[in-house]
C-alpha cells in the first residue's frame, strides 16, 4: 500500500498505468510493494507485525456536564491511560490526543474506539458518544507538522479547557 500525505500530489512519473493490488508485473513484485526490509529477514519476522506509533485523536460529545466533573474526569483517565498527551474540554465535548502502540491501523483504532467506553465508569466520565475518531502513522503526523498543516503539537501536555 503505497502511503502519502492527504492533499498532496503525485509525484511525476514517465507513465503511469493502473494495476490491481497484489498483481505483480511480468515476472517481479506487486508494483506498489515496498521493497524488503532486511533487517526484519535478520529478526526472523516481517514488519508488519512490528509495533509502530500511531497518533490518535478521540473526540467525544453529549449532553452538557458540570466543568469541574469533565476536568476530574479527563485527569483520572490520564492517570489511568499514561501516554494521554493532551485533553482539551468544554461543558459537552472534548478532544484527547495520545500515542498508542500496535501492529497496525486497525488494531490502534480498536483501541482507541474502546478506550472512552472502558474507562467511563473508572474514570467517572460524562455518558458521552465517540463523534470522531483520527489515526495516523508517526511519520505522517510528523510531516504535517513540519508541513505547517497538521494539528498543533501536544503542548502544553495536560488536561485543558477549550
Amino acid at each position: 500500500m503505497r502511503q502519502g500525505r492527504l492533499g498532496a500530489q503525485p509525484r511525476a512519473r514517465a507513465e503511469r498505468r493502473l494495476s490491481s493490488v497484489g498483481m505483480p508485473p511480468e515476472g517481479g513484485a506487486p508494483a506498489d510493494a515496498a521493497p524488503p526490509d532486511p533487517q526484519s529477514a535478520q529478526r526472523g519476522g516481517d514488519a508488519a507485525a512490528v509495533p509502530r506509533l500511531w497518533h490518535i485523536t478521540l473526540s467525544v460529545s453529549g449532553p452538557e456536564a458540570p466543568l469541574k466533573e469533565v476536568r476530574r474526569g479527563l485527569e483520572q483517565l490520564a492517570h489511568d491511560h499514561p501516554f494521554l498527551l493532551t485533553s482539551r474540554y468544554a461543558n459537552d465535548h472534548a478532544e484527547i490526543r495520545y500515542w498508542e502502540e500496535a501492529r497496525d491501523l486497525h488494531d490502534a483504532a480498536a483501541v482507541a474506539l474502546r478506550l472512552w467506553g472502558e474507562h467511563r465508569t473508572t474514570a467517572g466520565l460524562p455518558p458521552w458518544q465517540i463523534v470522531g475518531l483520527e489515526v495516523i502513522d508517526r511519520d505522517t503526523y510528523h510531516q504535517r507538522i513540519a508541513d505547517g498543516y497538521g494539528p498543533p503539537p501536544a503542548a502544553p501536555v495536560g488536561v485543558h479547557p477549550f
